[in-house]
């Protein structure tokens, strides 16, 4: 049903903006507990709540501009200042009815999925996960881990760029698991960042027992962006200890990763060992027929209908992420339920034309591209831009090249001056090398795609 969007569900369309642009560790750190706190009465200023200073000191140096640029998207452009104040206790947002009329927006809002005790979101399940060629063998895997939990592939590790399914597979398993009868299976999903907090907090109360008991008796353990541990310690010595202890009693670990285990930095031997110990699948960017399949199942589930040429424009031009697929087609949803019109092929040109992953461009700049390649690959920018021949800093540097060029659209003297100053056609052939490769979809392909999706969903 359609209705007037109120400041939460403002704030909700918001909020599913900056999921698309962001990291999920960043989105769940800074903007948890956020909510507009009131609009002013002409509608040009919106203040929003924050739990604390620190979030709201953060906000304004680090997210400020997005907000801003986000709001006045949903907005039309009525919303020209935003405000950052920390309220512990959410009020009942000061808001004018008035106010309410002149922000109207027609819009169909979903309320806010909520999660179950087992820290699963009854949206995320098998029925409503769209199989194709690059993901069918991750989404077997964890059918067979269903089947047989705690003896087939486990640990089963799945690895992929941000935005393709990884959580939605996940928690698939649990949904499944838990709707088992007879089933009294203990099943958590939790997120490799919430095990590192609960494990610092475990240690600052003096509760470590807690903690290990809460984890050790799990019979089903499902743990998303297990990068998110690499270069701690004590950490992954405690995960380390969890892992084997659950191994050893036959219970089912699935864990996912941007990245496969022997490809993660700063993740000690032993476990890299044991992740790859079990079953390893990827997830890649879907090809177009996958990609037309999900936007249909997500406009159905927002009681929406799009024509045939409508899902194929937004699927050819959205082709690295399923969360931007969703991301754009709520934009599509909002702009058209706004103007109470019906989407056609030339509106929706003209509201992706600003939202593609290009659109993010202008927020990269030519040190950043190179510093993300260098951390990626663990080189030194001294390095990549020397004069070895060595392969662990040729392939950094010809990558480093083909990404300004391809994202940046830098031109062949500058991105030879950047790295180096070598001569032009030192970066012509480094393009030319790379495209090759890419074309061949190997190794070199999924590590732009990753290197691409660190680029454009870090702060």
């Amino acid at each position: 049903m359609s209705m007037f969007m109120n400041p939460k569900q403002l704030w909700q369309a918001v909020l599913g903006e900056l999921e698309v642009i962001l990291s999920k560790a960043n989105f769940t750190t800074w903007f948890k507990n956020t909510f507009i706190s009131s609009i002013s009465e002409d509608s040009r200023e919106v203040i929003i709540g924050v739990p604390n200073g620190f979030t709201q000191a953060w906000l304004e140096k680090k997210y400020h501009k997005t907000i801003l640029n986000v709001l006045q998207n949903i907005s039309d452009n009525k919303i020209k200042k935003v405000n950052y104040v920390v309220e512990v206790i959410r009020p009942i947002a000061r808001t004018p009815e008035v106010v309410l009329k002149k922000l109207s927006v027609a819009v169909k809002v979903a309320p806010a999925p909520a999660t179950n005790g087992f820290g699963l979101n009854p949206r995320y399940t098998f029925d409503n996960f769209v199989v194709g060629k690059k993901n069918e063998l991750a989404c077997a895997a964890c059918r067979a881990v269903v089947d047989n939990p705690g003896t087939k592939y486990n640990p089963l590790f799945i690895y992929g760029g941000v935005g393709l399914g990884k959580t939605h597979l996940l928690q698939a398993i649990g949904h499944t698991l838990l709707k088992r009868k007879g089933q009294k299976k203990k099943i958590l999903y939790t997120s490799a960042e919430k095990f590192t907090r609960e494990f610092i907090e475990a240690i600052r109360h003096k509760t470590p027992e807690k903690f290990k008991n809460a984890y050790r008796k799990i019979d089903i353990l499902l743990i998303d962006d297990i990068q998110f541990i690499a270069g701690k310690k004590e950490t992954q010595e405690e995960f380390f200890h969890t892992f084997n202890t659950l191994i050893q009693g036959n219970s089912q670990i699935v864990l996912s990763s941007d990245r496969p285990p022997k490809a993660i930095p700063a993740l000690e031997e032993r476990l890299k060992s044991r992740f790859g110990g079990g079953m390893i699948a990827d997830i890649s960017s879907p090809e177009l027929e996958t990609r037309m399949a999900i936007l249909g199942v997500k406009a159905r589930e927002k009681g929406y209908t799009l024509a045939e040429d409508i899902v194929q424009y937004i699927a050819s031009h959205i082709q690295e992420n399923v969360r931007e697929l969703e991301g754009a087609l709520n934009r599509i949803i909002a702009h058209h339920e706004l103007a109470d019109t019906s989407p056609s092929l030339e509106s929706v040109k003209q509201i992706l034309a600003s939202f593609s992953s290009r659109g993010h461009r202008a927020m990269v700049n030519v040190r950043q591209l190179i510093n993300t390649v260098a951390d990626f690959y663990e080189v030194k920018l001294e390095e990549m831009a020397g004069k070895s021949r060595k392969k662990e800093l040729v392939i950094p540097r010809q990558v480093a090249m083909f990404l300004m060029r391809q994202e940046l659209e830098s031109s062949f003297p500058l991105i030879g001056k950047e790295l180096g100053g070598r001569d032009h056609t030192t970066a012509m052939h480094a393009y030319n090398k790379i495209r090759e490769e890419m074309a061949r979809e190997g190794r070199i392909k999924q590590e732009i795609d990753f290197i691409k999706q660190r680029l454009y969903t870090s702060p």
